[in-house]
């Protein structure tokens, strides 16, 4: 390419202007994804009228699936599509699913019925949101680094103030959503929906318009571009099947309706998602520890993966609360009355996004600060856990010997997700970072794969657990534990998480033996 073009688009102080497409494109894709999932589970019981358990299970059961769908998504990328057609590709999808939705809310009558119809609406409408997001997600992360040279500085900034981007978003989706669609009227919901489903669309448009223009290597050579294989046969004469449109609509159909028969067979005939996830997490288990090529310092390393994974799971089914057993939490129980105006049970979903923008500058800060004494990875992540635990500490107190009509003050769920925000700094960007270091690179791709199979068992989970809240008066139990209110619910998290938080410190010295470990 000639000088101008890289001077263009690589300044020599600042980053390049495709960081801030990137930044724009994830910003409203992550407005359309967490505004949409602040109000699922208050649609499912106020619109759909489906009961609590019900509405927690598959709650669980579309974010587990939208956390396994970016295997496939990133797979296909990688061999057949490149990154650029695959982010517009599921950008479209999910803006689709979107407004199946919307048509979905649109056929609210107040009858207290669910016509087949709209039944049918919303799994497909779930559906295509879960398969868009497996092409969208993977791809658009992995454009950030590929802007920079190898070795240049400025890429860990650059992963930040992309990360602030998702957060925005994440903090703006549950905002206008909720506003618009969670009114007190359920025959609003459709506005939320139709609201995610324009800020898909704007995803896709800045994407489409400044992609080949801004996202480019330091040398101006466009990025995401099919792959070299696919070049070779199409510069050839002939077509690559990958790449015809109606092959492509066709395979996305098929893929969608797959989605949508697993989403609704989890739910409504036997809850099998869970025990598939954590097939697949063996089955990957075995195939790495089996392999003989593998040293015996690399199977320690790969070992520590598995280990993290394995108490991530424990974090993300406590965490994700946050959009099922805590949402309805909000909307019920939380005197959400300012006399002027009533907050949005909604709204409260913004504020992860919120105490992340203003944190997670603190916490880097912090972490630099320490120096050498900055604790390790497995220690920080065991910190996390015990962040989460007093979260739910603090929760319990709230509503400790209240009543279920009884409403308490926002302070209690505000004081719950500061903390619970500190906690996923302290675990969610170290653990990612952990596997990418750890991951002997034969293995690289199938492990960060565990971490993301770790994620989608957690949202299962966390769907299971939310179906136990205690609700109209009636006991539920987890394995033993009996659970008459919701005090002894979040004591359970309590439980959960500080548990596995002081097992995890006590395993640390081992872990970074074994990470540090050297060949023989």
């Amino acid at each position: 390419m000639n000088s101008s073009v890289s001077e263009k688009n690589v300044p020599k102080q600042g980053h390049p202007k495709g960081l801030y497409v990137l930044f724009a494109t994830e910003m409203w894709e992550r407005f359309n994804y967490y505004g949409m999932r602040a109000i699922l589970i208050l649609f499912m019981t106020k619109a759909l009228f489906f009961s609590d358990a019900f509405s927690s299970n598959l709650y669980g059961s579309y974010t587990g699936l939208v956390y396994l769908t970016p295997l496939i998504g990133g797979y296909v990328a990688d061999r057949y599509w490149g990154n650029k057609r695959s982010i517009i590709i599921g950008g479209l999808l999910m803006a689709i699913g979107e407004f199946i939705l919307f048509f979905c809310g649109s056929l609210y009558d107040g009858s207290g019925t669910v016509s087949e119809l709209t039944t049918l609406l919303f799994f497909s409408g779930l559906g295509f949101m879960i398969t868009g997001n497996g092409f969208f997600k993977p791809n658009i992360s992995s454009l950030v680094g590929q802007l920079y040279p190898k070795g240049d500085r400025r890429i860990d900034a650059a992963y930040t103030i992309f990360y602030m981007g998702i957060n925005v978003g994440g903090a703006l989706g549950p905002f206008i959503c909720g506003l618009v669609g969670d009114t007190g009227n359920p025959a609003d919901f459709k506005w939320a929906f139709l609201a995610g489903g324009i800020g898909m669309l704007i995803s896709v448009v800045i994407q489409k318009i400044y992609q080949d223009k801004y996202v480019v290597t330091h040398d101006g050579t466009p990025l995401g571009e099919v792959p070299e294989a696919v070049q070779k046969v199409e510069a050839s004469g002939k077509k690559s099947p990958w790449l015809n449109p109606v092959i492509t609509i066709v395979g996305l159909l098929v893929l969608t309706a797959a989605f949508i028969g697993m989403l609704y067979v989890d739910a409504n005939v036997f809850g099998y998602l869970g025990y598939l996830m954590l097939a697949a997490v063996l089955f990957i288990a075995f195939i790495i520890f089996t392999d003989k090529s593998l040293l015996p310092v690399e199977k320690k390393r790969v070992a520590v993966i598995f280990i993290v994974s394995f108490f991530v799971v424990f974090f993300w089914s406590a965490f994700e609360q946050a959009g099922a057993s805590l949402n309805l939490f909000a909307d019920r129980q939380t005197n959400r009355d300012l006399g002027f105006f009533t907050v949005p049970a909604s709204w409260f979903q913004s504020l992860n996004s919120i105490f992340v923008i203003l944190f997670a500058p603190v916490f880097a800060w912090l972490w630099l600060k320490m120096g050498r004494n900055e604790p390790a990875a497995p220690t920080k992540m065991a910190l996390g856990l015990g962040l989460l635990a007093l979260g739910y500490l603090w929760i319990a107190n709230g509503v400790k010997d209240v009543a279920l009509d009884t409403k308490v003050s926002m302070i209690w769920l505000v004081g719950m997700y500061a903390l619970h925000t500190w906690g996923e700094l302290c675990l969610s960007p170290i653990g990612l970072s952990l596997v990418n270091k750890l991951a002997p690179l034969k293995f690289a791709s199938l492990l960060m794969a565990v971490w993301f199979l770790a994620n989608a068992v957690a949202n299962k989970l966390a769907g299971v657990l939310s179906a136990l809240a205690p609700t109209e008066g009636k006991p539920s139990s987890f394995l033993g534990y009996e659970m008459t209110n919701l005090y002894d619910f979040f004591m359970l998290f309590l439980g959960m998480a500080g548990v596995a938080s002081i097992i995890l410190f006590l395993l640390s010295k081992q872990l970074q033996k074994m990470m540090n470990a050297r060949n023989a």
